[in-house]
């Protein structure tokens, strides 16, 4: 299913532009860097489908997380060596259930300096409120590196739209 108006949906099927573009895909899944209030580096790993829950995740969608959150975590500490790599679930708006996605996210000592001290859940609710988004030609440019990286350690990219 593919809801127009969902930012996941709407990234996904090339209705909203995202800087960077699509970084890498499988059969259920896209990444691309975060649209939004969070640093340079953090990517979101969501399903092709309009997926609100884990539980609603198909028996292939289950078998490629694993392997895509792990490459995506390599590619985030190989491009920014952070002091963490942050994976986390989100699908939760106000009053009702979003679609799935997975922040990987890197968490440098600049970053938690930035946010004074910061880290974990409190770091990444400051971010999302701070109204602070990455400068769209590093995201650019990071996205190239990242590109290049996602084919070296996951192989080629596959699914609807491979590049």
């Amino acid at each position: 299913m593919d809801v127009v108006g969902c930012l996941g949906c709407d990234l996904a099927v090339g209705r909203r532009h995202v800087p960077g573009g699509i970084l890498h895909q499988t059969t259920s899944w896209v990444v691309n860097h975060v649209v939004g209030s969070m640093n340079l580096g953090t990517l979101i790993a969501a399903p092709r489908e309009h997926i609100v829950a884990v539980a609603d995740l198909n028996g292939t969608a289950v078998m490629e997380l694993g392997p895509l959150l792990r490459a995506a975590a390599c590619v985030v500490e190989a491009l920014c060596e952070p002091e963490q790599t942050y994976v986390c679930m989100w699908s939760h708006a106000e009053r009702a259930r979003k679609h799935l996605h997975f922040a990987v996210q890197p968490v440098t000592a600049t970053v938690v300096t930035r946010y004074g001290g910061l880290r974990s859940e409190q770091l990444q609710a400051r971010m999302l409120v701070s109204g602070d988004e990455p400068d769209v030609a590093e995201v650019e440019r990071f996205c190239e590196r990242a590109r290049e990286l996602f084919r070296a350690i996951a192989g080629p990219a596959r699914g609807a739209a491979s590049e």
